[in-house]
């Protein structure tokens, strides 16, 4: 068997592992492409929004806003203004809750993810990150884990406990995340301090990718065992890979056993994303999700915007792009002062321009999803 052979055979091998219940999102190939499958068992293209915040509406600026408007209650936010919003735009999923709240060269902070209760509230299909480490490649604070350690395994075990024990039965969710952006052989100028996970120049030799190799195996067996020690149906979505950095083919060849799609952020256009998705799809058999992208724009007076145009681009190539089972939109849903950008600003205004390039776009997906059998 050779290598690209026995790739794809560990890819089949797990995305069979999660068609094991009809009461959960699973994976399968209809029409010649990759799809999710809903618990009813029909094809889902997961059209999603990242970064669901209320802080910004308490900024000072708005006076008595959250309290006048919403009662203090993230219920009443999440059922009166964010869930008919979403659908009202034509999305049809949240991607990943947390939103960027601070960030410099000494922190880069994100907001808490959704409760259990909270997702209820919502009443949409999502997905959910588990805070297993923080080695994403924004991270400036955080030394790095000793996989080898018993105290890692036991954290994890306790994040499985805390998150994947309640969310267990809820077919709504779509399945679980880990990092957002790994920094296994790359670093970023916040936290050049404690350089890569994995001295990239150990590659170079044959020891060198099989200690890595073994390294990432022992991340991807641990966390995936302590996510089926609690939930055996929901899906395991894995790490959101940054495609504009290096990626190591070690890293991904020891997750494939231990995942069920390979997850990936990508600032770019149509040509680069999908050039990009393609590749992992092809070389490892597994379904891909562009789990992270936005085009911005910024106007004269400074203020980032989505340039919806030049993601309803992207969108539309991804519905050609028969590995690919969804797109997130890095929001966020509100702007604040860290991000910057956001679908409505912090007083609630929204961006009509993007908006309606989205709105658009969403709805032509969706209705070409609906034609899928």
């Amino acid at each position: 068997m050779n290598r690209r052979t026995l790739l794809a055979s560990l890819a089949a091998a797990t995305v069979c592992r999660g068609a094991d219940s009809q009461r959960f999102f699973t994976l399968g190939q209809r029409g010649g492409r990759w799809w999710f499958i809903t618990p009813e068992g029909t094809p889902f293209f997961s059209i999603g929004l990242n970064h669901i915040d209320p802080s910004p509406l308490r900024y000072a600026s708005n006076g008595d806003l959250w309290e006048r408007k919403y009662g203090n209650s993230m219920e009443k936010w999440l059922k009166e203004a964010v869930g008919p919003d979403l659908k009202a735009w034509g999305f049809n999923s949240v991607g990943w809750t947390q939103e960027v709240v601070t960030r410099g060269n000494t922190n880069h902070r994100h907001s808490r993810s959704f409760t259990f209760e909270e997702y209820q509230w919502l009443g949409m299909p999502y997905c959910h990150q588990l805070p297993f480490a923080d080695f994403h490649q924004w991270e400036a604070e955080t030394r790095y884990p000793d996989f080898d350690a018993p105290e890692f395994a036991e954290w994890c075990d306790y994040v499985a406990r805390e998150h994947c024990a309640r969310l267990k039965d809820d077919p709504k969710l779509i399945g679980y995340f880990y990092l957002d952006c790994p920094t296994w052989i790359h670093t970023t100028p916040f936290m050049q301090w404690k350089g890569p996970l994995f001295d990239p120049e150990k590659l170079k030799t044959e020891a060198g990718r099989k200690e890595l190799h073994a390294l990432a195996t022992k991340w991807y067996r641990i966390t995936h065992d302590a996510v089926r020690r609690y939930d055996k149906h929901h899906l395991i979505l894995g790490d959101r890979y940054e495609a504009a950095k290096p990626i190591a083919d070690e890293v991904i060849e020891a997750a494939l056993p231990f995942v069920d799609v390979l997850s990936f952020q990508h600032f770019s256009g149509p040509d680069k994303v999908t050039a990009n998705l393609n590749h992992w799809h092809q070389k490892t058999g597994k379904p891909v999700l562009l789990a992270d992208h936005a085009i911005q724009t910024n106007d004269a007076d400074g203020i980032r915007r989505h340039d919806g145009e030049g993601d309803a681009r992207v969108l539309a190539a991804l519905r050609q792009t028969t590995g690919c089972i969804g797109y997130h939109l890095c929001g966020a849903y509100l702007r604040n002062d860290s991000r910057k950008r956001g679908l409505r600003d912090a007083s609630e205004k929204p961006d009509e321009a993007a908006l309606n390039a989205l709105t658009r776009a969403n709805r032509e997906t969706v209705e070409w999803m609906g034609r899928a059998k």
